[in-house]
């Protein structure tokens, strides 16, 4: 796996100069994570930036209760921990690969020292933090009231948007998620994700498979989530 090209492809260094680019190559390294993989814990120290190459990551916060709830999914190109990071403070959630995932590590005191040198990483930095704060506030919002049926289906569409392909005359969503997982994800509990999900497939909504989901009925699906 060739790190120059990593850094090409991913937004937050796409924007760098070919110097600046070679700086960061030479600051970073891609760590692999299998499928189920801690990449920080809750409350660990912040030790490295994280950005996304490969894979998809949930991001989670375990509450006083000791349920744990998923703030987001991360995919390709997004940052992770980089808030605590130049903060100074520890991790104040948990991340996880939810498949084979790679990311670009860089350790915090050379990361320091990149974001002094080079204003195009600060400001492509920037552009992915902002966008990620935003739809971390909408995910609060949403966990805190409404519906959870609605709530699962706007889940789910949020999901075809970001990753969906046409299947079988469906919308397939290449991400294998457990039931606990959709119910953090939801704030709810899982046995009312079972039982909502268990309608959807009865009612042939949405299907559920070994490597994903697929969207059988995408109007259905919208009703629901505008309810």
């Amino acid at each position: 796996m060739n790190l120059n090209e990593s850094l090409r492809r991913n937004p937050i260094f796409s924007r760098l100069t070919e110097d600046d680019r070679r700086s960061v190559a030479a600051a970073a390294t891609l760590r692999d994570y299998e499928k189920g993989t801690m990449i920080f814990e809750q409350d660990s120290p912040s030790d490295a930036f994280y950005a996304i190459d490969r894979g998809r990551v949930k991001v989670f916060k375990m509450m006083p209760s000791g349920k744990d709830i998923i703030l987001e999914v991360f995919g390709p190109g997004d940052p992770l921990g980089a808030l605590a990071t130049y903060m100074e403070r520890p991790f104040p959630a948990g991340a996880a690969a939810l498949e084979d995932t790679t990311c670009i590590v860089i350790p915090r005191t050379k990361f320091f020292k990149l974001l002094e040198e080079s204003p195009t990483l600060v400001r492509g930095l920037l552009a992915g933090l902002t966008m990620r704060l935003v739809e971390l506030t909408n995910r609060l919002a949403e966990l805190t009231g409404g519906r959870i049926e609605p709530r699962l289906a706007r889940l789910f569409l949020k999901l075809a948007t970001q990753m969906g392909t046409p299947r079988d005359g469906g919308v397939f969503i290449p991400l294998a998620l457990s039931r606990q997982e959709l119910a953090d994800l939801t704030g709810t509990t899982i046995e009312t994700c079972i039982r909502i999900m268990s309608r959807w497939s009865k009612e042939r909504v949405l299907l559920t498979g070994p490597d994903g989901f697929t969207i059988v009925n995408l109007v259905a699906l919208e009703e629901i989530a505008a309810g």
